[in-house]
């Protein structure tokens, strides 16, 4: 009988319990973050050490109402979540569209609801109704990645994205991008991942070069690429018609335009030699049976678009201190006073932090104000300047290792929602931390991503804690099957 008591006692502990583990990591970046959050706000010569009106004051509220809310979340039934993900979903949308209308306008962006003095960001909410209702899609029985199914989940994202975008909020529409990370775990080909990479790469060229250059070089690689191909498989002939295809067009094309003196477009020009070159492509993919071939036309296409509507959205879409801020991102501009100020002021907080920091409630250039927002998008300076080298490696480790855990839970997961939806949110918050710090010291231009539990705001700390204590919520019955 005692053994049969302890082992049900371990069964329950362990797969039915909750990861207290979790709950530690988290406990501590709540802690730490506050703590930086009071730094920041903090002015000695008030000589007033805690205000009800004060930031750090309305967070610890905050941090109260989440953990009622979180408690809540920890008795629910955890197939509810399946269950009402579609109507969360929907509802999250409908109020994503209500700011277009009743919204309030926060730095630009037409983003918030404000219910008397509380401001709420619909978007939190789009965050975990979209992770959830993707992670219900991907759990259906016999799932795959058909056309129909790549459809339905781009769909998806690309909902809430639109509105987001209509908001003015180009950085949270980012997020739901990121989403897509979480499926190739459950086997997404990795062409998407590769033209994601295609797509980011092209896109940071034609913003440092010529467009036509970028575009040149997509289709030079691509040519070299091919011909590599067809000489590996013995049809060496087909190497150099793959060339004459590709240069012929464009110099007839170019001779034409001399011909008639009308002015020469480089651009075109080269899109009328990948055009003829994917005509020729997919004919050998087709005819040869070379499926390979037309892998190389999609990456082609995606580099040209890429690369034409990255110029076209930073000169026609983009509004001039966007523009300035990326040009300053890239030395391509230097605006120290305006676009660029506080970046350089977040990296000389960061730098006179130096190993050790100034100390806790210290630095100077926190309690002089020379970081603008340093509660909200610059809090990671907070700790540079005041814990220093060491503050900031062990904030960086703290939340790997807080990373690293939800993995570890969501590959224990029996239930395919389940873990999907644990690789759904470390993506989510693993976007924040990285975009975060990376705007911090400048790698980065400023988009307006709070630091996962250290940001000021109620809106971002509830929905990344609820987004969290859904996981644990299901983590605790990872061993049912849940659909």
């Amino acid at each position: 009988m005692i053994s049969n008591f302890n082992n049900s006692y371990t069964n329950s502990s362990t797969n039915n319990g909750v990861d207290w583990l979790t709950i530690l990591l988290y406990a501590l970046l709540v802690i730490f973050g506050w703590l930086n959050l009071y730094a920041a706000n903090f002015n000695p010569e008030t000589k007033v050490f805690f205000s009800v009106d004060a930031e750090y004051f309305k967070q610890l509220m905050w941090v109260v109402i989440t953990t009622v809310l979180a408690g809540v979340v920890m008795m629910a039934d955890s197939k509810m979540f399946v269950e009402f993900a579609n109507i969360l979903y929907v509802f999250s949308l409908l109020v994503l569209a209500s700011t277009l209308v009743i919204g309030k306008e926060v730095n630009g962006a037409k983003a918030w609801l404000a219910f008397g003095s509380v401001q709420f960001q619909p978007v939190e909410l789009a965050k975990i109704s979209t992770a959830l209702l993707v992670s219900r899609v991907m759990s259906r029985y016999g799932f795959k990645f058909t056309l129909r199914n790549y459809i339905k989940l781009f769909t998806i994202l690309l909902i809430p994205i639109v509105l987001v975008l209509l908001q003015n909020d180009t950085g949270s529409a980012l997020i739901f991008m990121v989403l897509i990370l979480s499926m190739y775990r459950e086997g997404l080909t990795s062409h998407i991942l590769c033209l994601g990479a295609v797509a980011l790469v092209g896109a940071i060229a034609s913003l440092l070069i010529e467009n036509w250059i970028v575009m040149a070089t997509c289709l030079f690689i691509a040519v070299l690429v091919v011909s590599f191909y067809l000489y590996y498989i013995a049809q060496k002939k087909k190497v150099t018609f793959t060339v004459l295809v590709t240069v012929i067009p464009p110099a007839i094309a170019a001779l034409t335009f001399y011909l008639l003196q009308k002015p020469v477009r480089l651009d075109l020009l080269v899109a009328i030699g990948a055009a003829s070159l994917s005509v020729y492509l997919l004919y050998l993919a087709i005819s040869k049976r070379i499926q390979y071939l037309t892998f190389v036309i999609m990456y082609l296409w995606m580099g040209l678009i890429i690369s034409f509507a990255t110029s076209y959205i930073f000169n026609n879409v983009l509004i001039e201190h966007q523009r300035t801020r990326i040009n300053v991102l890239f030395g391509l501009e230097e605006d120290l006073l305006g676009a660029g100020y506080n970046v350089n002021q977040s990296l000389i907080a960061i730098g006179s932090g130096n190993l050790t920091g100034k100390g806790f409630l210290e630095g100077t250039q926190t309690k002089l104000n020379f970081v603008p927002k340093q509660s909200t998008d610059f809090i990671f300076c907070t700790v540079g300047e005041e814990w220093g080298f060491l503050g900031c490696t062990f904030l960086i480790a703290l939340y790997i290792a807080f990373f690293l855990r939800i993995m570890h839970l969501a590959e224990k997961q029996h239930s395919v929602f389940s873990r999907v939806y644990g690789y759904c949110i470390v993506c989510i918050f693993f976007f924040h931390f990285a975009v975060n710090i990376c705007m911090t010291i400048g790698l980065m231009p400023v988009i307006g991503i709070p630091l996962p539990f250290f940001s000021y705001g109620g809106s971002s700390f509830l929905g990344f804690s609820l987004m969290l204590f859904l996981f644990l919520r299901l983590d605790k019955d990872r061993q049912v099957l849940i659909r």
